[in-house]
């Protein structure tokens, strides 16, 4: 019979399935393509608007230098997107970056990497949906202002869909990724156009003035805006995240997989780079302005701008000045935009449960990680992630802004990290091979590898320096925290089964010499007559039950009903000051034991399990509570 919890249970999440349904479907570079890549392909959704927003602290000058930063990010990209081919090549498993750093830096460069990945991850869905929040406001004006809401409410539904293990389908999922990529080149194509052809329009923005900070009322000259520069470089360096991702689906691809993994690698990133270079092309000859503050840095012919304005993202002005606000083609777009954003949270949603799985099984976090619920989900990882992404919505009022300068130091974390694995692994591999035409392919993927590790190494740097105390400082804690709390685990869990191996001497072997029953009492009731009868049934060496002396009376009451009943079985009454009832039983426990070492102690709780689940309130120990007779 169902419990009123196991009924909504059924409710939001279904039935429960069987093992039969958990299999893994291999798909083609078309469908992996917007599968594995929405995490990548959505961050141009709000990669640009950081390099825009960040450059605007120093006016609208500083903004034109916005294609050099993009060209920084873009060269990054490619050299990381090269780098992950030649991981995809060598650990075609599907461990990422994880297995990489604990196979070739050791044990504790994989729990960095892992650390920084599930923080990834969280702040994955925390940008995400929070993004795409802005863009539901762009399309519904009258929700301006519940962003936190409506962030929070996908988060929720997202983890409900995700419990429920719904079976996807790659083309269904590959369907608004397509959509988006469709729609963004499409834009950058008629924008493109439209500026040779000298008929593009100025961006809604345009017409307003960008009041520099007063610590950059000079632009981006001097150490400040050199370091401004490199804040915005390292804010576009979002545009990378979610490039790991196919690295880990390599199992989830057609033969031959590692070719196919590393193709779809290419064209992520090709796609990615276009679009972000046209996106930021069109900003500049739209004179598109986007800032942090709108209310202190925007200026509309010396005045404030006015109360009702709402700034949207660069996608949205784009589309406005490029197609018109009531074209069906800006509406497609910032569906096609909210819903891939969505899609990568949801990815997000799908990685995190399973690396946890991955790190539990390995013993670094808790067992209960590792199972599935109902419907063959790693229930308690999609739950982890939720309540975690939810606490940082709420936190940060869904400001991307804000969240974005926690987002990119976990990412290049395990950059780094891997690339460095990587070399290490050439390494080795150039020892083991005399053969000069795999030597020279070794050499050149470890100079692949060296390039990129360099590179994320010196971003991971800058992203450190410049974005330190504007936030990045929590990730990097809740990084070492969860470093520390996975070491302690583990070593707990070593500690454990140093414990319970069996040693040289077999002692473990050695049976009790007595078997010493003690039952639990606290009233004479049916539990108590029935833990007796099962007791004696064992038939123990010897059997003794013991009250703990909570109220006098009560104890008193109970020593009446015992010799009333005439029970075979010695009573002690053990004494408790301070009216505790754990601490006594395990002081006579110890206290037996210490008498003899070699009998082995039997408890026997009698409890009362009630028939409905209102009926228990919490008391169903019939040790310590009345109403179990």
């Amino acid at each position: 019979m169902l419990t009123f919890f196991d009924a909504v249970k059924r409710v939001l999440v279904g039935k429960p399935f069987g093992n039969e349904r958990l299999t893994r479907r291999l798909l083609p570079k078309r469908i992996a393509l917007p599968v594995f890549a929405s995490d990548a392909l959505s961050s141009v959704a709000y990669a640009p608007d950081e390099i825009l927003l960040t450059l605007a602290l120093a006016g609208v000058t500083a903004v034109t230098f916005s294609p050099w930063v993009g060209l920084a990010v873009l060269v990054v990209l490619l050299v990381v997107i090269a780098s992950y081919r030649q991981n995809v090549y060598a650990y075609p498993s599907g461990g990422g970056d994880y297995e990489i750093a604990s196979t070739n830096l050791g044990p504790s460069a994989g729990i960095t990497v892992a650390s920084a990945l599930l923080v990834d991850y969280v702040l994955t869905v925390a940008v995400s949906i929070s993004s795409a929040s802005q863009y539901l406001v762009t399309a519904i004006p009258a929700l301006d202002g519940g962003q936190v809401w409506a962030a929070a409410i996908g988060v929720v539904l997202l983890a409900l869909a995700n419990l429920r293990g719904i079976k996807e389908s790659g083309k269904l999922l590959a369907l608004p990724s397509y959509i988006f990529i469709a729609s963004i080149l499409g834009l950058i194509l008629v924008g493109f156009i439209q500026a040779v052809t000298g008929t593009l329009e100025q961006a809604p923005s345009a017409e307003f003035e960008i009041i520099p900070e007063s610590a950059f009322d000079s632009g981006l000259v001097g150490l400040a805006g050199a370091l401004l520069v490199l804040r915005a470089f390292s804010s576009g360096a979002a545009a990378l995240t979610g490039v790991e991702a196919i690295s880990s689906g390599v199992p989830s691809f057609r033969q031959p997989k590692s070719r196919n993994a590393a193709t779809t690698l290419l064209v992520l990133g090709a796609i990615s780079a276009a679009m972000l270079a046209g996106i930021l092309f069109l900003a500049q000859a739209t004179q598109l302005h986007v800032v942090e503050n709108p209310d202190e840095q925007l200026r509309l012919d010396g005045e404030p701008v006015p109360g009702s304005y709402i700034q949207h993202p660069a996608i949205s002005q784009l589309a406005e000045t490029i197609f018109s606000p009531a074209s069906p083609f800006f509406y497609v777009i910032i569906a096609a935009t909210a819903v891939v954003l969505i899609l990568a949270a949801n990815t997000a949603f799908k990685t995190f449960p399973v690396l946890a799985s991955i790190l539990a099984r390995d013993g670094y976090l808790p067992k209960q990680l590792r199972t599935r619920g109902d419907r063959l989900t790693f229930s308690n990882g999609v739950l982890a992630l939720s309540a975690a992404a939810l606490v940082l919505i709420v936190a940060f009022d869904a400001d991307v802004t804000r969240l974005i300068q926690l987002y990119i130091v976990g990412v290049f974390v395990s950059f780094t990290a891997s690339q460095l694995g990587m070399v290490r692994h050439w390494n080795r591999e150039l020892t083991k091979t005399a053969d000069r035409a795999r030597r020279f392919r070794i050499i050149k993927s470890r100079t692949i590898n060296m390039v990129g590790f360099c590179m994320t190494a010196v971003v991971l740097v800058v992203v450190l320096i410049t974005k330190f105390q504007y936030g990045a400082w929590i990730a990097v804690l809740a990084m070492v925290v969860l470093f520390l709390i996975m070491y302690s685990i583990h070593r707990h869990y070593e500690n454990v089964a140093r414990e319970l191996a069996v040693g040289e001497d077999h002692s473990a072997r050695a049976l009790p010499s007595r078997v010493h029953a003690v039952i639990l009492v606290s009233h004479v009731r049916k539990p108590v007559m029935r833990a007796l009868a099962f007791a004696r049934a064992s038939r123990p060496s010897k059997l003794d039950a013991i009250i703990v002396d909570v109220d006098p009376e009560e104890t008193q009451r109970t020593l009446s009903d015992w010799q009333r009943l005439q029970i075979p079985v010695p009573i002690t009454v053990l004494a408790s000051p301070y009216r505790e009832t754990t601490t006594p039983i395990l002081d006579y426990i110890k206290n037996t034991r210490r008498d003899s070492p070699r009998d082995l102690i039997v408890v026997y709780i009698p409890e009362y399990v009630v028939g409905k689940w209102w009926e228990s309130g919490g008391n169903s120990w019939c040790t310590t509570r009345q109403r179990c007779g």
